[in-house]
């Protein structure tokens, strides 16, 4: 839920050190619909499972997100086999290597697939470009759960690229063969994607790519607004954890931009105001993964005097809905609710349940309900 910024909103005594003037917000920030879809699945397993609910790798990269699941009895697991059978598991937003999701729906589990639908975009282009024989370079990063999950989808025909030095090699390694596809890391800097396609289609011309690029459009969308507050701003912060690909990308596009001092914090209590030494105007954004309460302690901890201007660049109206499993799931127990109290189980299983409401409803607003 956005807030409505005021003048000398949120002064503390810990902030009236701060002489900064004005904050310029970025618009849009934090939450994309791939976070928002994910965190509010977990949320709903929370409330319909018994805990202890397993999540393979941290549903998103951020600490408060991940604190805020443990304290209600989340698990979070790096190997499905430290699962109980029979336990009800969440698979990241980030998506997961075929061998895990086969391996997680064994011995009974009740398997919830969070996966982002522009993740499994990119296993489905990585999948059939592998198919009909081409060699696909994947430009992410080594070790990031997406680049991982990818990666596995087709091991034999794919390459990671992170650098002009390794693209240099794939390519020497690849040759002169005309079956060459390139697919990107969703959650990478637009130049750290651009600069690698130019490269690769000097050497190969009738490279294939996907007609409408892997980058993730919430990514781009970000760095375009941090882009436009970072040219009036004289610091940014950028609110985001240090394992979040998009986050620090953010980070980066702020310094490109020219802005002379860029912090990126996870969070209010990490916000040194004497590092802003003398800003007067400072930008504020979050990364896709980051609450919009960070963002509200994060300027409540700067109180600029003369309030908040949000800079918008473009409007989100972007839609996930809730994973198969769980919108299978949710009529069911509509129905067996229903028929236990007296009612009509088709009737009740027909209503939507809790899911009829769920455009409307935003991620932010349900973690904040789990943490009161």
């Amino acid at each position: 839920m956005r807030t409505a910024w005021r003048p000398g909103y949120g002064r503390t005594a810990d902030s009236l050190h701060s002489m900064v003037d004005k904050v310029v917000l970025a618009e849009p920030r934090g939450f994309c619909a791939g976070v928002e879809m994910a965190i509010k699945a977990l949320a709903w397993m929370v409330r319909a499972f018994e805990p202890p609910v397993y999540c393979y790798h941290e549903i998103v990269h951020n600490r408060l997100v991940v604190d805020r699941f443990r304290s209600h009895g989340v698990v979070f697991v790096d190997d499905v086999s430290d699962v109980p059978a029979g336990a009800p598991l969440m698979l990241s937003a980030h998506g997961s290597a075929p061998e895990i999701v086969n391996a997680a729906r064994a011995e009974g589990r009740y398997v919830v697939n969070a996966v982002c639908p522009l993740v499994t975009k990119v296993h489905h282009e990585a999948r059939v470009r592998a198919r009909k024989g081409f060699t696909v370079l994947y430009v992410g990063h080594e070790g990031h759960d997406e680049a991982v999950g990818t990666l596995a989808v087709a091991p034999d025909a794919m390459r990671l690229v992170q650098s002009e030095q390794d693209l240099g090699a794939v390519l020497d390694e690849v040759g002169d063969s005309q079956e060459v596809a390139m697919l990107a890391q969703t959650t990478l800097a637009l130049h750290e994607w651009s600069g690698l396609l130019e490269r690769t289609r000097e050497r190969h011309p009738t490279l294939w790519t996907a007609s409408r690029n892997d980058l993730c459009f919430a990514t781009t969308n970000r760095q375009a607004a941090l882009t436009e507050i970072s040219r009036r701003a004289d610091a940014v912060v950028v609110i985001g954890s240090a394992n979040s690909s998009n986050t620090l990308a953010l980070e980066k596009v702020a310094t490109e931009a020219g802005c002379p001092r860029v912090l990126r914090i996870d969070g209010p209590d990490e916000l040194d105001i004497e590092q802003l030494r003398d800003a007067r105007v400072v930008g504020v954004t979050a990364g896709a993964s980051a609450p919009e309460e960070l963002v509200d302690s994060v300027i409540a901890k700067l109180a600029p005097t003369h309030g908040v201007e949000s800079v918008s660049v473009t409007d989100e109206d972007e839609y996930f809905p809730p994973p198969r499993e769980l919108r299978e799931l949710m009529p069911v127990l509509d129905a067996a609710v229903a028929f236990a109290l007296g009612g009509d189980p088709r009737a009740a299983s027909r209503a939507g349940g809790p899911f009829s409401e769920d455009r409307a409803s935003d991620a932010s607003s349900v973690l904040s309900a789990l943490g009161s």
